[in-house]
């Protein structure tokens, strides 16, 4: 992907059909409160069923620091 294509995505208007419902966000909030939720949420549960399964992982592993 160019930096071209994402430049003035701030603004973009993003539209997630839902099974019930639709979800429409601006590109900011979109990345803030939708994206960056999930990736968290989703890191961290693949690094506690690492740990669950005896894979010894700290802190500087869950960082990058490793």
């Amino acid at each position: 992907m160019k930096s071209e294509q994402i430049d003035g995505s701030e603004e973009r208007e993003i539209t997630l059909q839902m099974r019930d419902n639709t979800l429409s966000f601006q590109g900011m909030p979109f990345l803030f409160y939708f994206v960056l939720s999930n990736l968290y949420f989703h890191v961290t549960t693949a690094y506690n069923i690492l740990r669950h399964y005896g894979v010894e992982l700290g802190k500087p592993d869950f960082l990058g620091q490793a």
